[in-house]
């Protein structure tokens, strides 16, 4: 799974990415800087703080402040490599 964007919509479309998320993680963890439960969730937590610069810098209009589904995807996505 690269880390292009990708659509969620719905939540199906976040049932179906974390089911990706999953199989990426299991097929080539080499490629996950946060690659055990602790670091993932410390990375998550710290992505989540930080999206919002993330958004801005890539001229998205997106409010992180604002609870969808592509929040919580792109804070997903983010943890796996942010450090």
């Amino acid at each position: 799974m690269s880390n292009n964007k990708y659509s969620i919509d719905s939540k199906q479309d976040f049932i179906r990415f974390v089911c990706e998320l999953y199989k990426d993680f299991k097929s080539q963890p080499e490629n996950w800087e946060n690659n055990t439960l602790e670091l993932f969730l410390e990375a998550m937590a710290a992505y989540a703080e930080d999206i919002q610069g993330y958004y801005d810098n890539t001229n998205q209009n997106i409010d992180a402040n604002k609870a969808s589904w592509q929040v919580f995807a792109d804070i997903l996505m983010g943890a796996k490599i942010y450090e």
